[in-house]
């Protein structure tokens, strides 16, 4: 079993989501991202836990239950 970083890189994250960064950064200005913190050394990380909450908690609701 492979074990998953606790952090993701906003680059991971773009990936994910096939979004521009414009987007992010239009995003995280609004306080439409998940937390961020900033690592010493300049780079912003998100919380693996954090992003997949901030997923799950923008899922519409279906009358057919959800995905299939």
């Amino acid at each position: 079993m492979t074990r998953q970083a606790a952090w993701l890189t906003v680059p991971q994250i773009l990936t994910e989501l096939d979004i521009p960064r414009r987007t992010w950064q239009r995003w995280r200005a609004l306080g439409k991202t998940p937390a961020c913190s900033r690592f010493p050394n300049g780079t912003l990380r998100v919380k693996r836990c954090d992003y997949e909450t901030w997923l799950d908690s923008m899922a519409e609701s279906s009358p057919a239950g959800g995905c299939r």
